[in-house]
């Protein structure tokens, strides 16, 4: 599954960073339409398996639902900044890296230190006044049936929304077709958003079915960076991340860790995929100022995705298709963030979108 999460991540060029920075920069939601129905896809297949409760294998299974507060909102806010700032979110950090792009290991290592930071903090977040409800959707007489047709209406509402924005604002024009068709696009070629959107939806409950959660990646950094304070005395195994929510977690090696395998396996399959196509490159080594806004930036989304019970794809993208109510939380103060970097990006002579900018 990871594997393919790679490929997808890869040739779709799935952004999130760049979805909420198109929007909310130049009113461009091409993509974040594409958000939208690999959402709606999504918890149609969530729906039945969650309503089930039991894997492939026979083992438990839940979808991730986690309570709204401000730890949500506080962590969902830092993490779209740093987002905008580091150049990729944590989708966007593995991928990016399996196809060469080198420089956003600036932006993963800022990412394990706030991941850990953030592991030491996390039981301060689960204070009662930072922390409130859990609250699903699925929580009525209607069940799951009623959450899917409540949700596909806010989807269908945010959709309506966007063509809105755009209508005012009159966007840029989107980029031209692609040179490859066929096969060929396939193996080598961008894919359209659609379809980039449809395999992470169905990639995504796979993984669900299968494993018994949905698909994450933070935490595997939390683990990564706690075993290397570990190995140098720090006792990380007393903080109340390790001891209560992860209790042994931190003993199993890292392969025995399925976040940690899938994030490696989505490396791997950018890097497969880059190989194949011909693009794989390593990076040059970026200007001091960028170095400096990666490092912020990932720090600030590892802090955030912790306090946050997820990043983009934990509470944003696997929440809404558990149908929590934390994840719309994510979503939209994740909207108010990204306003924040974009205007913090300037100070480190990074590009923010304009009208006229056709390939923002």
């Amino acid at each position: 599954m990871a594997l393919g999460l790679g490929v997808a991540l890869y040739h779709a060029r799935f952004g999130f960073t760049s979805a909420f920075r198109q929007l909310m920069a130049v009113g461009q939601g091409e993509t974040l339409r594409a958000h939208m129905l690999m959402l709606a896809v999504a918890s149609l297949l969530f729906a039945p398996l969650m309503a089930w409760g039991t894997t492939a294998f026979g083992g438990p299974l839940s979808g991730y639902v986690f309570p709204v507060g401000l730890s949500v909102a506080f962590g969902g806010f830092i993490f779209c900044i740093g987002m905008q700032l580091g150049g990729a979110c944590a989708s966007g950090s593995l991928y990016t890296v399996g196809s060469g792009q080198t420089s956003i290991l600036i932006t993963l290592f800022g990412f394990i230190v706030g991941s850990v930071w953030g592991a030491h903090d996390f039981g301060f977040w689960l204070q009662p006044a930072f922390v409130w409800k859990t609250v699903s959707l699925a929580d009525t007489r209607y069940g799951y049936v009623g959450a899917v047709v409540f949700q596909l209406i806010i989807i269908a509402a945010i959709v309506a929304a966007t063509y809105g924005v755009e209508r005012w604002l009159n966007p840029p024009p989107r980029v031209g077709p692609p040179s490859e068709n066929g096969l060929a696009r396939v193996l080598r070629g961008t894919w359209p958003l659609w379809a980039g959107a449809l395999a992470l939806a169905a990639l995504n409950a796979v993984t669900l079915y299968l494993s018994g959660k949905p698909w994450g990646i933070t935490s595997a950094f939390a683990l990564w960076g706690s075993k290397v304070l570990a190995a140098t005395g720090v006792d990380v195994g007393s903080w109340y991340y390790w001891s209560v929510p992860h209790a042994g977690g931190l003993a199993a090696p890292i392969l025995a860790d399925r976040t940690s395998v899938m994030d490696f396996g989505i490396i791997f399959g950018a890097m497969a995929a880059s190989a194949w196509g011909g693009t794989f490159a390593i990076a040059k080594r970026p200007p001091g100022r960028i170095v400096l806004a990666r490092l912020i930036g990932g720090v600030l989304m590892g802090y955030g995705a912790r306090i946050a019970f997820g990043c983009n794809i934990g509470a944003y993208f696997g929440g809404i298709a558990s149908f929590s109510l934390h994840g719309w939380l994510w979503g939209v103060v994740g909207l108010a963030g990204t306003v924040v970097g974009i205007k913090l990006r300037p100070l480190f002579s990074m590009g923010v979108p304009k009208q006229t900018d056709s390939s923002c």
